[in-house]
């Protein structure tokens, strides 16, 4: 019975391919030129692009180097331009988080990683047994750069984390 069911969708299946194989596309009575011939743009590579889907959770740093929250969303217009991201400042595990709408020309993108200016404590090397001289070497880390082209490093946007969970809380409308 199963195999009966298969056979009988595939002929199904290859009869609908022959009657859309069989129409002519070129016997139409319009006179015009067909545009889409003319006038195609599509592009098979976007290099220097950004994939809408990896900002979603990008880190948001301010200038002092302070991790301030991650987008959660972008919000875009009804021509497609982003206008809107939403910040999520604070919570643990997406439990608790405070979202905030800000412009989307407010925030900074930035390709480089995050210096980190914390204190990290100085390598010591003894460069004589008994003679008591030693060099101190001081390293400054920072973290490792993304080396996708398809989205940033991190964003910055010029406000702490209690002045964004000072700001009104966007709530999405049904």
């Amino acid at each position: 019975m199963l195999m009966k069911s298969i056979a009988a969708g595939l002929a199904g299946t290859a009869l609908l391919a022959t009657v859309a194989f069989a129409q002519d596309p070129t016997a139409t009575t319009d006179k015009a030129a067909p545009a889409a011939t003319t006038t195609t743009t599509t592009t098979t590579t976007a290099s220097g692009e950004w994939r809408a889907s990896k900002m979603s959770g990008l880190k948001i740093y301010n200038d002092a180097n302070e991790n301030i929250g991650s987008i959660n969303d972008l919000l875009m217009d009804k021509s497609g331009h982003i206008k809107i991201a939403v910040i999520g400042v604070g919570g643990f595990l997406g439990m608790g988080e405070h979202l905030v709408a800000v412009p989307y020309e407010k925030l900074k993108f930035v390709n480089e990683a995050v210096a980190y200016t914390g204190a990290k404590p100085a390598a010591t090397t003894t460069t004589g047994a008994a003679t008591g001289t030693e060099k101190t070497t001081t390293t400054t880390a920072t973290t490792a750069s993304s080396t996708s082209k398809w989205y940033p490093d991190h964003a910055v946007f010029n406000a702490s984390k209690d002045e964004l969970k000072n700001m009104p809380e966007f709530k999405y409308s049904e």
